[in-house]
């Protein structure tokens, strides 16, 4: 077996895309970040591959500051790219804080991590991905209607992502970064809203969109306006818009967070798999 880094990213797409199209739904992160890779929306970005004899073994991909996303593309072979995986990422001086991958394969790598390294590891998030193919129609709808978002909507957009950030444990980012995502978000159509008697309660995004899915990301309704029905409502209405234009809709929640996970299977996601994302190392 061979670890090899590529430094384009069309060899490494040409080298990766036959798996990821068989397998769109299940790592639509990794193939989402490849597409901007593409298109030159991440610098500095790590793509390596494990092969052997010609056929695709593992996948490595990461986008500094953000988590390596593993893929082991022969699950009969995990011990050994493990194994192959962190000897080359020590020896090349890769440095990686934290890993996303299948809840197994995570946890494997973060063991075996640890082992080498003695840095401990510790859980960031806990998560499920779901897919939609089709939206149950019975369900009690709360009151309102969705629209998509406009510029007039960027400060009360920029103030709900921070809370969004604070309340799923994610990094604080700057105020000028989110400024900067949010008008990245709005100029790209990406952000619903929905409202109630004219008044905004409850939003969400969509992601990386592939060649049949797109992703469903970034639903938050704040704490006054909790516990309504909002948010299901809003992403059941959003999630039958969007499955206009694609196969299937998939998202991550927090599998710590049981009435999440009721409310989209209420609306018709049904579970792929189990999804961690790992500190490796101690928490700064």
């Amino acid at each position: 077996m061979r670890f090899q880094i590529y430094e384009s990213a069309e060899n490494f797409y040409e080298k990766a895309i036959p798996f990821l199209k068989e397998n769109e739904d299940k790592f639509s992160l990794f193939l989402g970040v490849l597409e901007r890779i593409r298109v030159g929306g991440y610098e500095n970005p790590l793509m390596a591959t494990i092969e052997e004899d010609g056929e695709l073994i593992a996948l490595f991909q990461m986008t500094p500051p953000h988590p390596l996303n593993i893929i082991f593309v022969d699950p009969n072979k995990i011990e050994a790219s493990t194994d192959l995986g962190i000897e080359e990422i020590i020896q090349r001086g890769i440095h990686i804080d934290s890993i996303i991958s299948v809840k197994d394969w995570a946890m494997h790598f973060a063991e075996k991590w640890e082992e080498k390294t003695g840095q401990p590891h510790s859980l960031l998030m806990d998560q499920g991905l779901y897919r939609l193919d089709q939206v149950d129609d019975t369900l009690e709808a709360s009151p309102g209607s969705w629209r998509l978002a406009n510029d007039k909507d960027a400060p009360l957009i920029e103030s709900w992502l921070s809370q969004f950030e604070g309340d799923t444990g994610l990094p604080r980012s700057a105020k000028e970064d989110i400024a900067q995502r949010v008008e990245a978000m709005l100029n790209a159509r990406e952000v619903f809203l929905w409202e109630d008697e004219g008044e905004i309660v409850s939003m969400m995004k969509k992601a990386r969109p592939s060649a049949h899915g797109v992703t469903v990301s970034m639903v938050f309704t704040p704490k006054e306006k909790r516990r309504k029905g909002y948010g299901r409502t809003m992403v059941a209405a959003c999630s039958k818009e969007l499955l206009k234009e694609y196969d299937f809709c998939v998202l991550y929640t927090d599998m710590l967070n049981p009435t999440s996970n009721k409310i989209y299977q209420e609306i018709g996601y049904q579970k792929l798999l189990d999804s961690v994302h790992l500190q490796l190392g101690e928490t700064k």
